[in-house]
Parts: C-alpha cells; sequence; structure tokens
C-alpha cells in the first residue's frame, strides 16, 4: 500500500471514531451499531501496515480511548437504569417496614386492587 493510501485509511478510522463520539455523547445507540462494521473493517486494515510509529496513529489511538471510556459510561448508566427499574418493580410488589426492634417486615401488595361494591 503507498503512504498515501494508509494516510487515507488512518483519516477514514479517525472520521468514525469522530462520529462514534458524537453518537455517544447524543446517546444514539442505534447509530453506534451500525458503525461498528466499518469500524472493524479499518481497524483490520490498519493493523495490517508496516508503519509503527505516526502522529496520526497515535491520534487514532488516543480517540479509540476516549471513545472506549465513553462506552463504558454509557454501560454503567445502562446497568444503573435497569438496577433502579428492577428495585422499583419490587417496591410496587412488596412493601417494606421497620418495628419498633428494629427488624425489617415485608409484605406482600396485591397486583391488582379491588372494589368491592355492596348494595
Amino acid at each position: 500500500m503507498t503512504y498515501k493510501a494508509d494516510k487515507a485509511l488512518i483519516k477514514s478510522l479517525e472520521e468514525v471514531l469522530d462520529l462514534e463520539r458524537a453518537a455517544l455523547v447524543q446517546g444514539d445507540l442505534d447509530r453506534l451499531s451500525s458503525m461498528v462494521p466499518e469500524k472493524e473493517k479499518l481497524i483490520g486494515a490498519i493493523n495490517d501496515l508496516q508503519v509503527l510509529e505516526s502522529e496520526a496513529l497515535i491520534r487514532v489511538q488516543q480517540k479509540a480511548e476516549r471513545n472506549q471510556a465513553l462506552l463504558n459510561s454509557a454501560a454503567e448508566g445502562i446497568r444503573a437504569v435497569a438496577s433502579r427499574m428492577a428495585e422499583l418493580r419490587r417496591v410496587r410488589q412488596e412493601f417494606s417496614t421497620y418495628g419498633a426492634d428494629g427488624q425489617r417486615s415485608e409484605f406482600a401488595v396485591r397486583s391488582t386492587a379491588k372494589l368491592e361494591k355492596r348494595a
């Protein structure tokens, strides 16, 4: 491959990483999944290059590390939301209180309230 083609590959990966960052910041997870094949293809092609060190590759590495930190934060946020939703489901299904002795007591909550009509 020529030097010009090598730079074009690196530039293309930089652009994909910039788009990935924008999608992460905006919370557009659907757009992220559509970028994966292109990103993997470019990374594979760059891995085949004979260039070991260059400013462009260092920039790409920094952008990839930045995006990885954003991805980790997004995953952490998703786990927090899932945990919170599970807690809310649990609260709707049971009622817990503490007695005078400090012991926790749990009571099941009826799933549907029933209204009894009397004549």
